[in-house]
């Protein structure tokens, strides 16, 4: 398993094709949960690209089911207070771990922010819900740590129902055959174009780099 604090992650070259960010809030045909709403509304943006990978590969679940899109940009400030936060928690479990133990561990469900796939604007949190919005059993809650949740978070973890685990195969299957990868601690967590994308894909460089702000002046349009 491949950690965000491997150094490979971070030697990976960044580039950034332009490719503008969209509101999808804007998209009918994806549904948005507001459980992580901000102000400014930037954890609904998302790439262009990705935006339609996200359609494409709603089309391929299985009928009755729709993606439920969580979270998407991440600001970068946000994403050092989540690493940091979370490094606290650890280090009040595991009062022994030194720093490079906290910085790995932490790395499992919060991305080091020199590195952070959320601040790219590729990067989605997302799980499935039926037609009328209902969220189906994954097994955890989005966002769950593996702290909390034994390691049942993990995409693979194999403590996890029979139905939770065909949920979670019909997921990856859709997202996978649209060229996103998951971040294996985190079943929700998939990405395009950032640097675990790069790394999973043997590509050169980034498709996207960090993006300053998610301003809805950008906005693209999909195809629905």
């Amino acid at each position: 398993m491949i950690l965000l604090s491997d150094r490979r992650i971070s030697a990976i070259a960044l580039g950034d094709n332009g490719e503008p960010m969209i509101d999808l809030r804007e998209v009918p045909e994806l549904r948005i949960d507001s459980r992580l709403a901000d102000p400014a509304g930037a954890y609904a943006h998302l790439r262009e690209g990705v935006a339609q990978r996200l359609l494409d590969a709603q089309r391929a679940l299985p009928d009755g089911l729709r993606l439920l899109v969580i979270e998407a940009y991440r600001p970068l400030r946000l994403q050092t207070e989540y690493f940091e936060g979370y490094q606290d928690e650890l280090r009040a479990a595991h009062p022994g771990w030194d720093a490079e133990r906290l910085h790995t561990e932490a790395s499992k469900y919060v991305s080091p922010p020199d590195v952070a796939p959320h601040s790219t604007g590729g990067t989605v949190d997302l799980t499935l819900c039926t037609e009328q919005g209902l969220e189906l059993d994954m097994g955890t809650a989005v966002n769950a740590s593996p702290l909390a949740s034994a390691d049942a978070c993990f995409t693979a973890s194999p403590h996890v129902s029979a139905t939770a685990r065909e949920h979670r195969d019909a997921l990856s299957l859709a997202l996978s055959g649209v060229g996103m990868v998951n971040y294996p601690t985190e079943w929700w967590h998939w990405s395009y174009g950032d640097r675990y994308w790069a790394l999973q894909t043997r590509a050169v460089q980034t498709r996207y780099g960090p993006v300053a702000s998610a301003g809805a002046e950008q906005a693209g349009r999909v195809r629905g």
